[in-house]
């Protein structure tokens, strides 16, 4: 297995754990009054910023663990630069992922539209924001694994 496969990999574990991790944090701190109430909203917007930064910092320190223990176990150096191919696969991935979340982002503006309850909007976004960096992660092992 390459380097970038491995870091694929390391990648689609982390934002899993990262996510049902944060997720089962938040969950006791959800208010008791489920409905559209100021205090909701607020806790749904407390949910999405501190999950992006939460998610940023954890990936951020993964990376770095990992290509400590990838330098240890495997006394190779960590490739400190991109070939054209993994430029590509990383387009790649990254137009998908994006795609995924645009869905995601029209899916929740359409709730919207169709006078949904705005948690329900919330939910959509936040569950298109992992899907997405899953389906990233996925793509790029993918590509990685089979070719451009």
């Amino acid at each position: 297995m390459t380097y970038q496969e491995k870091k694929s990999i390391v990648s689609l574990f982390s934002a899993i754990f990262i996510f049902i991790s944060f997720c089962f944090y938040m969950y006791p701190l959800f208010p008791e009054d489920a409905s559209e109430s100021p205090e909701t909203l607020r806790y749904w917007g407390f949910f999405v910023l501190c999950l992006t930064v939460v998610s940023i910092i954890a990936h951020i320190v993964i990376s770095i663990i990992f290509n400590i223990l990838f330098k240890i176990t495997t006394k190779e150096k960590v490739p400190t630069f991109a070939d054209e191919l993994d430029k590509l696969i990383d387009l790649k991935a990254n137009r998908i992922s994006f795609f995924v979340f645009i869905l995601g982002f029209i899916t929740a503006m359409g709730v919207l539209m169709l006078d949904q309850s705005l948690p329900l909007m919330f939910i959509i976004l936040i569950i298109s924001g992992f899907t997405s960096d899953v389906i990233g992660s996925l793509s790029k092992l993918y590509y990685y694994r089979r070719g451009v």
